[in-house]
C-alpha cells in the first residue's frame, strides 16, 4: 500500500524531516540494507585479510593495488550518470499515474446525456459505465502484477460482474492476436449511438460530448499499455548500473585504511570501518534503489499504484453516478447569503486571525510617491499653438521633389487648416478686425474678410469655405509623382488641450 506521509510534513519546522528517518516500511533502509551489509562485509574481510593473513611483501603490493583503485575510481562519472536517469524514471513514474483510467468525466456525461427514469433508461447508463470499467480492469491486468493475481482469467472476470457470458462469447470470437483492451470501448460507442437512435440521448451534441470523454479514457488506458510496452533503453539502465556497481567495487580496494608506518599519503589514520565510504554507498546505492522500485510502478513495491484499490473506488463512484443519484436532486432553495452584499464564510476561533489581514492588491499598491513626482508635465515638442504643429507635421509629409505649384497649392490649404483649427471666437474676431463695430454700437461692412490673413496679400478671389469631412489634394506633378494619387488632409481637431497654450491669445496679441 501506498506510503502517505504528507499530513507529517504539513508545516515546515524545526527538524521536520527528522520524524521521517524512523520509519521502516517504505523507506530506504528496507530496500537497502541487505547490499549494504553485503560491502561492509567484503570490505571487513578485505581489511582482514590485509591485516592478518598478507605476508610483508603481498602487504607492499596490496598496497600499491589500494592507492591505484583509489586514485581512479574518480573517473567513473557516477553522479552524472545517475542523476540523469533517476530524473528520467521519476518523471515516467508521474507520467503514468496521469495515465491512470479514471471515470470521473465520463460518468458526469453520462449522467447528464443519457436520459431515462424507467428500466431501460437505467440499464443504458449502468451498462455503458460497466463497460468502461471493463475496458480498465483488461489493460491494468496486463500491466499489473497485483491486478492479474487478482483476474487471472477472463472467467474471473466474469465471475466478478465485469462482462456477461454473451460478451465473453463476443470478446473471445473476435479473432485477434493483439491486446483486446479496446473492445468495450467499441461497445460503448455502439450502444450510444443505439441510444441516440431510441431518442434516449437527446441530439448529436450529447452524442459527440459523450464519445469525445469516452476518447479521453481510452487513450489513458491506451498509454499504459505502451508504457509497458516501451521501457526505459536497456542500455541506459546497464550503463547506471555497472557505474554504480564498478565505482563501489573499486571503493572496496581504493578505501582500505593502510599502515601508518609506511607513510603513504593521507594515510595517516588507521580505522577499522570506513565511515564515509558507508555514507557514500548509502547514497549512491540507495539512488540506484529508488530508480528500481519507481521504473515500474504497477508491481508489489510498497510506493507502487494501489490498482485493486483504484478498480474498486472507480468501478462503486460510476455506478452511483449513473444509477442511484440520476435526476437526484436537491430541493432548490435560497442560499445563506441571499440578501448579502458581501458574502464571506464564516471562520473558526483558530482561522479568525486571518480576518485582520488585509487582500493581496497587487506588489505596487503600497509604493508611494511624492507629491511634486505626481505632477503631470508639459510634453516636448508641443509648445507652440496646435495648427502649427499640425502643419509643420503636414510639412515634414511632403516628397523632396515636390514643385512650386503643388507647394502654393498644399501652402494655401495649409492656411486654411489653421484657421480652421484656430478656434477664434466671433468676439476675438470682431475686436480684431480693422473695420469693428463704431463706439455707438453700429456695425459697418467690414472689408478686411479674413482678420489671418494680410487685406494686401489676400487673393482677388476668395476660396469657398472648406467641406465638412476631409479634402483630398490634387495630384502633385513631378517626375516621380503618380498622376492618380492623392493625399487625403485629416480631419479638423477640436479644441486644443488645457495644458497646452492657447492660440487665440496669440493670434490677438499679433493682430493688435
Amino acid at each position: 500500500m501506498t506510503v502517505t506521509y504528507t499530513a507529517r510534513v504539513a508545516n515546515a519546522r524545526f527538524g521536520g524531516f527528522s520524524q521521517l528517518l524512523l520509519l521502516w516500511r517504505g523507506s530506504i533502509y528496507k530496500l537497502l540494507w541487505r547490499e549494504l551489509l553485503c560491502f561492509l562485509g567484503f570490505y571487513m574481510a578485505l581489511s582482514a585479510t590485509y591485516r592478518f593473513v598478507l605476508t610483508e611483501e603481498q602487504k607492499r603490493y596490496f598496497e600499491k593495488l589500494v592507492i591505484y583503485c583509489d586514485q581512479y575510481a574518480s573517473l567513473i562519472p557516477v553522479s552524472f550518470v545517475l542523476g540523469f536517469y533517476v530524473t528520467l524514471v521519476v518523471h515516467r513514474w508521474w507520467n503514468q499515474y496521469l495515465c491512470m483510467p479514471l471515470p470521473d468525466a465520463l460518468m458526469c456525461v453520462v449522467a447528464g446525456t443519457v436520459h431515462g427514469r424507467d428500466e431501460r433508461g437505467r440499464l443504458y447508463r449502468r451498462t455503458l459505465m460497466r463497460y468502461a470499467g471493463l475496458s480498465a480492469v483488461l489493460i491494468l491486468r496486463s500491466v499489473s502484477t497485483a491486478v492479474f493475481k487478482r483476474f487471472p482469467t477472463i472467467d474471473h472476470v466474469v465471475e466478478a460482474g465485469f462482462m456477461t457470458r454473451e460478451e465473453r462469447k463476443k470478446f473471445e470470437n473476435l479473432n485477434s492476436s493483439y491486446n483486446k483492451y479496446w473492445v468495450p470501448c467499441v461497445w460503448f460507442s455502439n450502444l450510444a449511438a443505439q441510444a441516440r437512435r431510441e431518442g434516449r440521448i437527446r441530439d448529436n451534441s450529447a452524442l459527440k460530448l459523450l464519445l469525445e470523454e469516452l476518447n479521453v479514457f481510452r487513450g489513458k488506458c491506451g498509454m499504459l499499455f505502451h508504457y509497458d510496452w516501451i521501457s526505459v533503453p536497456l542500455v541506459y539502465t546497464q550503463v547506471v548500473t555497472i557505474a554504480v556497481y564498478s565505482y563501489f567495487l573499486a571503493c572496496l580496494i581504493g578505501r582500505q585504511f593502510l599502515d601508518p608506518a609506511q607513510g603513504y599519503k593521507d594515510h595517516n589514520l588507521d580505522l577499522c570501518v570506513p565511515i564515509f565510504t558507508l555514507l557514500q554507498f548509502f547514497f549512491y546505492a540507495g539512488w540506484l534503489k529508488v530508480a528500481e522500485q519507481l521504473i515500474n510502478p504497477f508491481g508489489e513495491d510498497d510506493d507502487d499504484f494501489e490498482t485493486n484499490f483504484l478498480i474498486d473506488r472507480n468501478f462503486q463512484v460510476s455506478m452511483l453516478a449513473v444509477d442511484e443519484m440520476y435526476d437526484d436532486l436537491a430541493m432548490l432553495e435560497k442560499d445563506l447569503y441571499w440578501d448579502a452584499a458581501e458574502a464571506r464564510a464564516p471562520y473558526t476561533a483558530a482561522t479568525a486571525f486571518l480576518l485582520q489581514q488585509p487582500s493581496f492588491q497587487g506588489s505596487t499598491f503600497d509604493i508611494t510617491l511624492p507629491k511634486e513626482d505626481m505632477q503631470f508635465q508639459r510634453m516636448e515638442g508641443l509648445d507652440g499653438p496646435l495648427g502649427d504643429t499640425q502643419g509643420d507635421f503636414l510639412q515634414r509629409l511632403l516628397p523632396a521633389g515636390t514643385g512650386m505649384i503643388g507647394a502654393g497649392l498644399l501652402g494655401r490649404r495649409l492656411s486654411l487648416l489653421r484657421r480652421k483649427n484656430s478656434c477664434v471666437s466671433e468676439a476675438s474676431t470682431a475686436a480684431s478686425c480693422a473695420c469693428a463695430g463704431a463706439p455707438d454700437g453700429t456695425a459697418p461692412e467690414c472689408s478686411c474678410g479674413d482678420p489671418l490673413i494680410d487685406p494686401g496679400l489676400r487673393e482677388p478671389e476668395p476660396e469657398p469655405p472648406p467641406p465638412a469631412g476631409p479634402e483630398p489634394l490634387a495630384p502633385l506633378p513631378g517626375p516621380a509623382a503618380d498622376p492618380f494619387t492623392t493625399v487625403s488632409m485629416p480631419a479638423p481637431r477640436g479644441p486644443a488641450p488645457p495644458w497646452l497654450p492657447s492660440p487665440i491669445g496669440e493670434e490677438e496679441e499679433n493682430l493688435a
